[in-house]
C-alpha cells in the first residue's frame, strides 16, 4: 500500500467573512491510497486543515503528512490522535479504495439517489445589506431553516435581521439558529440570550469563547435559548476527557465537523457520549472541498440524520472539484449517475 499527497488552495468566489476575518482562500491536502502494482485505482481523501481553527495546523502540518506517507509504505502505523484533518482524509481514503475507487464512502439509499439531506441555509458575515440580501436569498429558495453567523456588526443590526423573519416568518415556517462562534463574554451575552429568545430563535452557537467550562456551564444552565457546543470540542481527543466535558458543561446541542472532530471515529464518539446525556447533535462541514463534503454527506446519510444539518457549502469555491452532489433548495442529493472528477485529481502535482 502507498500513500500520496498534493497541496490544494481552495479559491473563494466571494469574499467569506468569519469570526477569525476575511477568507478569499483556503488550503486544504488531497491523498490518495493505492497499490502501486495498480496506481490507476485510489483512495481519495480530503486533509481539510483549517488554519486559525485546527489546533495541528502549524508548520509541522507537512511534515506529518510525510510521516504517514512514509509509514504507510513500510506498514507501519502513525499516531494521528492530535492530527484531527488527516485522520478525516485518511479515513476518506481507505473506505474510497475499498470501495474499488468508486467514491463510496459510506452506503445507504442516500448514495442511489433515493433519499436526500435536508441542510440549513447559511448567512454569512457581511455589512447589513449584505447578509439581508443573503437572507432574502435563501428563503426565496426554500429553506426552512436558517442559520445567521453574528459578531460581524453591532449586534442592534444583526438582532433586526432576525426581527425581520420573525415578523414575516412565524417559528413553524422557519427554524433560526445563529453562530456567534465566542463572540461575547459575560459582561454581554445575557442581554443578547434574552433576545434571542423572544425572537424564538431555535439555538446559538458556542456563545462564549472555548475553555471556559465553568462559565459555559453558568450560561448553558441559565440561558433562555438551547446552546449549542462547537469550538469546544476541538482538541479534545480522548474519551474520558470528551465525556467529562459533555457531563460537565451539559449543552442542549454539539456541532460536530468531523475534519475538527478527530474524523469520522472521533465524531462518532462525540455522538456516541451525547447520546448518552440527551444532547442533540448536527453535522457541519468546516469550509472543505467537495472531496470532502462528498464523504461527510455519505456519512451523515448512513447514520440516518433527521433536522437541517449544516453541508450547504459546496458552492463557495471557483476551483473545486466536481462530485456527484447537487443541492436541490434546502435538500443535498447524490446523483448516482455521476462521479468525482478524477481527471481534475489525476492532472494535480502529486507528491509520492
Amino acid at each position: 500500500m502507498r500513500l500520496a499527497v498534493v497541496p490544494y488552495m481552495l479559491k473563494f468566489a466571494q469574499p467569506a467573512g468569519t469570526s477569525r476575518g476575511v477568507l478569499t482562500e483556503k488550503p486544504t491536502y488531497f491523498i490518495k491510497v493505492f497499490d502501486e502494482r495498480i496506481p490507476e485505482i485510489y483512495g481519495l481523501g480530503e486533509c481539510a486543515v483549517f488554519p486559525g481553527l485546527s489546533p495541528e495546523a502549524d508548520h509541522r502540518y507537512e511534515y506529518k503528512l510525510v510521516e504517514l506517507l512514509a509509514n504507510i509504505a513500510i506498514g507501519r502505523p502513525t499516531d494521528l490522535s492530535h492530527h484531527s484533518s488527516i485522520q478525516f482524509g485518511l479515513e476518506q481514503a481507505l473506505r474510497d479504495y475499498a470501495s474499488g475507487g468508486k467514491g463510496i464512502y459510506y452506503t445507504s439509499p442516500f448514495i442511489h439517489g433515493e433519499s436526500e439531506i435536508t441542510i440549513n441555509g447559511l448567512v454569512w458575515m457581511g455589512n447589513y445589506d449584505e447578509m439581508l440580501q443573503r437572507l432574502e436569498q435563501k428563503i426565496d429558495k426554500g429553506f426552512h431553516c436558517i442559520k445567521i453567523k453574528i459578531g460581524a456588526i453591532e449586534w442592534s443590526q444583526e438582532r433586526e435581521l432576525i426581527k425581520l423573519i420573525r415578523e414575516r416568518y412565524s417559528p413553524d415556517q422557519v427554524t433560526i439558529r445563529v453562530d456567534a462562534n465566542g463572540g461575547f463574554c459575560m459582561d454581554n451575552i445575557f442581554p443578547v440570550l434574552k433576545q434571542l429568545a423572544d425572537l424564538n430563535v431555535h439555538s446559538i452557537e458556542q456563545p462564549i469563547p472555548a475553555r471556559n467550562a465553568e462559565l459555559m456551564s453558568f450560561v448553558c444552565k441559565m440561558s433562555p435559548v438551547p446552546v449549542a457546543l462547537d469550538e469546544e470540542l476541538i482538541g479534545i481527543y480522548d474519551y474520558e476527557t470528551k465525556r467529562a466535558l459533555l457531563e460537565g458543561i451539559n449543552p442542549a446541542y454539539i456541532i460536530l465537523k468531523p475534519a475538527l472532530c478527530g474524523g469520522f471515529s472521533g465524531a462518532e464518539e462525540w455522538i456516541k457520549i451525547a447520546n448518552e446525556f440527551g444532547i442533540g447533535w448536527w453535522i457541519t462541514s468546516a469550509l472543505e472541498s467537495n472531496i470532502g463534503l462528498n464523504a461527510i454527506a455519505q456519512w451523515t446519510a448512513h447514520l440516518g440524520v433527521t433536522g437541517a444539518q449544516g453541508l450547504g457549502t459546496g458552492g463557495l469555491y471557483t476551483n473545486n472539484i466536481a462530485t456527484p452532489l447537487f443541492l436541490d433548495g434546502e435538500h443535498l442529493r447524490y446523483n448516482p449517475e455521476q462521479s468525482i472528477d478524477r481527471t481534475a485529481i489525476d492532472a494535480l502535482d502529486w507528491k509520492y
